[in-house]
């Protein structure tokens, strides 16, 4: 019962990981306008995410514009484009596994598979959010630099966006989720399975004995007189046999 709340805990963590790095990857916020020195213009506000470029103006209009050539477009924005993609199908295909493979779950039920599901799915959410961490810290590192070089006009400046937040946050609710996924899978060392005891030996047979109580000593039986088979070249007389009166 309490492996599978821990599994439980687990899935949750990851699930949440999921959906966070999900909307952060939609999200337009990765780069947000810097206000610095004394040409301060709050009218209006710059976005930049991985998809598009927004405009935020005071009166409330919210303008957004996609961006039309994948080609023209920075390295390492392509490279955060495809680490985050990456980061959100590794998240669905652990979740997916680690629904077969929790205990609470119908799928495979009492077979011996399933923990290697749940681990599966534990390794697949620490991938998951070992690549959407290496994006946020790789786009942090970035406006951190362009912050601080001096040569970069303070117009064009950025500072974090939030959703550069909300990547650190799922990244580190994925691998919260698969390390405890992970844990989870490990046997319980208390509820070891009963051993087969062996039954003892079936005893020998008993040796066998050569000597037997020895035969009554062969008698044969007496020859009478009247038994005897009688000759043809005995005399007889009147039907008496010559012998018996010898």
């Amino acid at each position: 019962m309490a492996s599978m709340a821990v599994q439980l805990l687990g899935f949750f963590l990851g699930l949440l990981g999921l959906v966070g790095t999900v909307v952060a990857t939609v999200l337009p916020h990765w780069r947000s306008t810097a206000y610095l020195g004394s040409n301060i213009i709050t009218a209006t506000a710059y976005m930049k995410g991985l998809w598009m470029e927004c405009v935020w103006h005071s009166t409330g209009i919210y303008q957004c514009q996609v961006y039309r050539s994948l080609l023209a477009l920075p390295q390492d924005l392509q490279a955060a484009r495809a680490l985050m993609v990456l980061s959100c199908v590794t998240s669905v295909l652990a979740s997916l596994v680690s629904v077969m493979g929790m205990k609470c779950t119908r799928f495979a039920r009492h077979s011996v598979i399933k923990s290697p599901l749940v681990l599966s799915g534990g390794v697949c959410f620490i991938c998951a959010g070992l690549l959407c961490l290496i994006t946020v810290s790789w786009t942090t590192n970035d406006v951190i630099l362009d912050f601080y070089d001096p040569f970069i006009p303070s117009g064009m400046k950025y500072e974090i966006g939030l959703a550069v937040y909300l990547g650190f946050a799922s990244a580190f609710l994925s691998l919260s989720g698969g390390m405890v996924l992970c844990w989870s899978s490990s046997p319980d060392r208390s509820q070891r399975p009963p051993r087969m005891q062996r039954s003892p030996p079936l005893s020998a047979p008993p040796p066998f004995n050569p000597i037997y109580p020895p035969a009554p000593p062969y008698k044969p039986p007496e020859a009478l007189r009247d038994n005897r088979a009688p000759s043809f070249c005995s005399a007889s007389s009147s039907g008496y046999r010559l012998h018996n009166y010898v």
